[in-house]
């Protein structure tokens, strides 16, 4: 299936029956899952449980063995042209674990590049808007610093100030917080917090359970490679139904 879905399509993702594997390692059995536009999704679960596979495949960064991946109507994995999947990539923000900055561009000129060389943006113009959004992640006055010169809270927040200069409808976060001493995570939080709070559409992929209980519309429990579990914040936390959810849980609580 490809072309554009209806604006009318309350969609934004829909996985079915995705498979991924490893040689003979399955790391993704099956996968059946929507994501609502506005909807904010946690995924969480054990490590080595196929979260991270699982979100890369969203904008092909991992390629998969079998099912498909609807963005907007349109197959991800379908063939396609190594243009066209860059500019289906410039619509799916993804913030990465580690920072992925250019140590040797400031900080403004990271947030700019993307919309100028990818979309044809006017510098000044690119310049203009790298500014307000750096000041909506509370770094405006780090615009002319370079990332070494940055904490890695500052960073990341760097980081999803250039996702969202492409102007995207879906964020994705593979655990954003996990590179970062505990004193900084709390400043990524609060910026996916206002994030949430616009109504932007975010799959996250976190082990920040209190992240997941405040912001969350819903929270996929994954473990060996299967979505065990599907339920709002209040049913996850209170009264998980899989007994592997209730383990994991009675884990973290110690």
């Amino acid at each position: 299936m490809t072309g554009t879905a209806s604006p009318q399509d309350p969609t934004a993702i829909r996985i079915s029956n995705v498979s991924k594997t490893y040689g003979t390692y399955q790391v993704l059995k099956e996968i059946d899952a929507e994501v609502a536009r506005g909807e904010v999704v946690v995924v969480c679960g054990p490590s080595g449980s196929g979260k991270s596979t699982l979100i890369r495949t969203i904008n092909r960064l991992e390629e998969i063995n079998s099912g498909s991946i609807l963005f907007d109507g349109q197959n991800i994995h379908a063939p396609m042209k190594t243009s066209a999947l860059n500019q289906l990539r410039s619509r799916i923000g993804f913030v990465f674990q580690s920072f992925n900055l250019f140590p040797h561009l400031s900080v403004v000129e990271n947030v700019s590049m993307s919309p100028i060389r990818v979309k044809g943006v006017p510098a000044h113009k690119a310049h203009d808007k790298a500014l307000l959004l750096l000041d909506r992640v509370g770094l405006a006055d780090k615009a002319f610093s370079y990332p070494g010169q940055l904490s890695g809270g500052q960073q990341q927040r760097v980081a999803i100030a250039r996702a969202l200069a492409m102007e995207p409808p879906v964020m994705l976060f593979d655990e954003p917080t996990s590179a970062l001493d505990p004193e900084m995570v709390g400043e990524v939080l609060a910026v996916m917090k206002s994030l949430a709070a616009e109504g932007m559409t975010m799959l996250c992929v976190t082990h920040e359970m209190g992240f997941a209980r405040d912001v969350a519309d819903r929270i996929w429990f994954i473990d060996a490679g299967r979505i065990l579990e599907m339920a709002t914040p209040e049913e996850f936390f209170s009264n998980p139904k899989h007994p592997r959810a209730q383990r994991f849980l009675a884990d973290l609580r110690h």
